[in-house]
């Protein structure tokens, strides 16, 4: 075994971590450790909802659906992801929230891993080390 190798299994191992499969938040001498990316993988139930907008985002996030339908909302906008390969990208400085209108999978991949963006359990189920 290689320690810089890591094989998993992204439905196992997010819900290990509420998702998220690489980020800062990762132990420093797991290859998954990074503070230049996190990706997530995120499975939602039909109706799943986060609670509250996120606001004074500093990342640039891409979120990628990968089956069901997925609203994520943006300033003044909606966007539908509705077929396998919709995707969505925002920048630094866009607020956001999300809902799955049917059980949805998005891989979300933000840039950069910022330390100390913490959801808490007040925002619901998409909480972990940042949603």
């Amino acid at each position: 075994m290689n320690d810089s190798v890591y094989v998993g299994n992204a439905g196992d191992d997010a819900a290990l971590d509420r998702g998220w499969l690489l980020g800062h938040f990762k132990d420093a001498g797991d290859p998954r450790h990074s503070e230049a990316v996190e990706i997530k993988w995120g499975v939602h139930p039909r109706g799943d909802e986060r609670t509250r907008w996120v606001r004074g985002e500093e990342r640039t996030a891409l979120l990628v659906l990968i089956s069901g339908r997925f609203h994520v909302e943006l300033p003044g906008r909606s966007v539908l992801l509705a077929q396998q390969g919709d995707y969505v990208v925002w920048g630094r400085g866009v607020d956001h929230s999300w809902f799955a209108e049917e059980e949805s999978v998005v891989l979300t991949v933000r840039w950069p891993s910022v330390p100390g963006y913490a959801v808490t359990e007040e925002d619901g189920p998409a909480a972990g080390p940042a949603a």
